[in-house]
């Protein structure tokens, strides 16, 4: 009985040592961390990384909230004491999982130390004095528990004091808030009245000195009337009587000159008319430069001229020149023409029939005052259509640039230049003498020998102001620019 009372005593030895062996690790000097789950089952809980203590965290704000406390606005400030709140409760929040975690803990212990008696009670010898050991670090780790209870105790009364601390400082922040606001709006309104009461000023301002510069208008217009009648009164009204009749007189003189200018035309035309009864044709158009002379019949049976020979002259007094070229029925005066009278031969079947102008070819109104404009430029431009080429119908009837410069004349399209020569004794520019309803708006111009153009203007207007320009400019280079066969007449420039 003994014996085997001594074996089974040292089976139960060795079962409890192998079972203390194998879930506590004595040598390191610490307990391992286990939750009691569901049944009792302990539960290893995983191991996570360091994380910084309450009091750490609570000190690590109160430093950031206070040295930002000087720079933040009272709303940053209001909204860093809710995160701070939040912080809190989140700490106390943890605070009671550490609890509720050492709690745990306490009952974890009690069973292992229930355990360890138990076993001490079995066995006996160096087993014995191991669990002496291991009930001895049990107790230890229970003290250090209660200590860290206690110290958690404390920060949870910090944490609390905190709380209340954040919470008041958050409702003093928006008392603060409140008070700024009511602050910023009544100097608000009192900007805006402010500002209302300077534009009322400015307004009024603005008004008086309206009516300020009216009546000083007024009285400066009272002041030139009272000046204007004493001057007046001081100028004797017969000078401004014979002023007044002189004036009248001049429009009278005017108006009969006028009178008598159209009665002697209408006399020489009389006269002319007398002398050539027997005359068959007569010409018609305007006696202006501008227009076009064209030769008529003045009785129905009159021959027809297609076939006849007609030749046009210029007379000035008992002078008369042929105007070379000028053989149709239809004739346009250029400006070589004006203060000359024109003269048309007819030759008929050996019989001489002459047709002459009434009067000598008057100016064109306003040429003279646009010419002298065009003059002050280096170079004019003017559009034109080629009609001719050497003699030949030019078939593009495309839009030119027809340049008349100080010294040459240039005809292009585009950026391609069809004539560009200087002002020299071969070059000849004047109206065209052929016939065409077109005439009184075309130039003849040769820019060199064996190189000429018949060019139709927009206006009759232009061709002769570029007629003029261009006889001006050469002028000026001393050359006498003319049609062919054509002599200056005295004075032209």
């Amino acid at each position: 009985m003994t014996r085997v009372t001594r074996d089974f005593g040292d089976s139960m030895q060795k079962e409890a040592i192998h079972l203390v062996s194998s879930d506590v690790n004595f040598v390191s000097g610490r307990f391992p961390d286990y939750q009691i789950g569901a049944n009792n089952i302990i539960i290893e809980p995983e191991e996570n990384p360091q994380m910084p203590s309450l009091k750490e965290l609570v000190a690590k704000e109160t430093a950031q909230l206070l040295e930002q406390q000087k720079r933040l606005s009272v709303r940053d400030l209001a909204d860093k004491f809710e995160k701070g709140l939040s912080a809190a409760a989140k700490l106390s929040d943890e605070s009671k999982w550490r609890e509720v975690a050492s709690l745990d803990r306490h009952v974890l212990l009690k069973k292992l130390r229930d355990i360890l008696d138990q076993l001490r009670g079995r066995v006996a010898g160096r087993n014995k004095d191991d669990a002496e050991e291991a009930i001895s670090m049990v107790e230890a780790l229970a003290v250090q528990l209660t200590q860290r209870e206690g110290e958690l105790l404390h920060e949870k009364a910090e944490v609390k004091k905190l709380a209340t601390f954040l919470k008041q400082a958050i409702e003093d922040a928006k008392k603060v808030i409140e008070e700024e606001r009511s602050i910023a709006r009544a100097e608000i309104e009192s900007a805006r009245a402010a500002v209302q009461r300077v534009e009322e000023a400015l307004q009024e301002q603005e008004r008086m000195s309206r009516s300020a510069e009216k009546q000083d208008l007024e009285e400066l217009k009272k002041e030139v009337q009272e000046a204007r009648r004493i001057k007046m009164l001081h100028q004797p009204s017969r000078v401004m009587d014979m002023e007044h009749e002189l004036q009248a007189l001049r429009v009278q003189i005017a108006e009969k000159s006028m009178h008598c200018i159209q009665l002697n035309k209408e006399l020489a035309m009389m006269k002319k008319l007398e002398e050539n009864q027997s005359n068959l044709y007569d010409l018609e158009g305007s006696e202006s430069l501008g227009s076009c002379l064209r030769i008529v019949p003045r009785i129905d049976p009159a021959p027809d001229i297609a076939n006849c020979s007609i030749r046009w002259y210029r007379t000035e007094g008992s002078k008369k020149e042929l105007i070379s070229g000028a053989s149709k029925t239809v004739y346009a005066p250029e400006p070589f023409d004006v203060g000359r009278f024109l003269q048309a031969e007819i030759v008929l079947n050996d019989e001489r029939f002459t047709v002459t102008t009434a009067s000598p070819i008057d100016p064109a109104a306003g040429l003279g005052s646009y010419v002298e404009a065009l003059v002050r430029r280096p170079e004019t431009e003017f559009n034109v259509v080629v009609t001719q080429m050497n003699g030949r119908n030019y078939s593009s009837q495309s839009i030119h640039v027809f340049h008349v410069g100080k010294m040459r004349i240039k005809l292009c399209k585009g950026r391609s230049t069809k004539a560009k020569e200087s002002y020299s004794a071969s070059m000849q520019l004047c109206g065209v003498r052929g016939g065409g309803n077109a005439a009184a708006q075309s130039i003849f111009w040769q820019a060199k020998k064996g190189l000429f153009f018949i060019l139709a203007f927009e206006s009759e207007r232009e061709r002769n102001a570029a007629i003029m320009l261009a006889r001006r400019f050469a002028f000026d280079c001393n050359v006498i620019l003319a049609g062919p066969d054509d002599r200056a007449p005295t004075g032209t420039s």
